[in-house]
């Protein structure tokens, strides 16, 4: 819906997704797989080249290896590209919050900037869209059937 507003054609489209460390991959984890399917299918839902859309993570902190590609290190290359703008998108958010509006539309946004690049485009999370309203709704409903009091 977000993209469906877009009075243009966006130039490249991150998908991030919040990070893990690295090692739970090794270890089995099934998220990082999860992550890459998700990306990859709202990019073919949407009709997006491969060329045109990239998945990285982001929120990382300590000093162990996280998932990779980190989404401030893609931005700040991409700056240095001269790329003129970049919309961002969170599909593992579903809503906007601390992590979406401060790290990605501002601290990234920021990162890009000074990077060389142009304008960062946040698109935001579903919030409170009817349909996902709905749709949580329902699945809330489903999950909580045979629950006793």
């Amino acid at each position: 819906a977000g993209l469906a507003k877009l009075e243009f054609e966006p130039e490249t489209i991150i998908a991030t997704f919040h990070g893990m460390p690295q090692k739970y991959l090794e270890q089995g984890d099934p998220y990082h797989c999860q992550c890459v399917k998700t990306s990859r299918l709202v990019r073919e839902k949407l009709g997006m080249p491969k060329e045109r859309w990239l998945t990285t993570f982001q929120s990382r902190f300590g000093t162990d290896p996280w998932l990779q590609p980190y989404t401030d290190k893609t931005l700040e290359a991409l700056g240095k590209q001269g790329l003129a703008s970049v919309d961002v998108v969170c599909p593992g958010f579903a809503v906007d919050c601390l992590e979406t509006l401060e790290e990605i539309a501002v601290e990234n946004a920021e990162i890009f900037r000074h990077a060389g690049g142009g304008e960062l485009r946040y698109i935001s999370a579903l919030n409170h869209e009817p349909g996902h309203v709905a749709a949580l709704s329902g699945l809330a409903r489903r999950q909580l059937q045979g629950w006793s009091h």
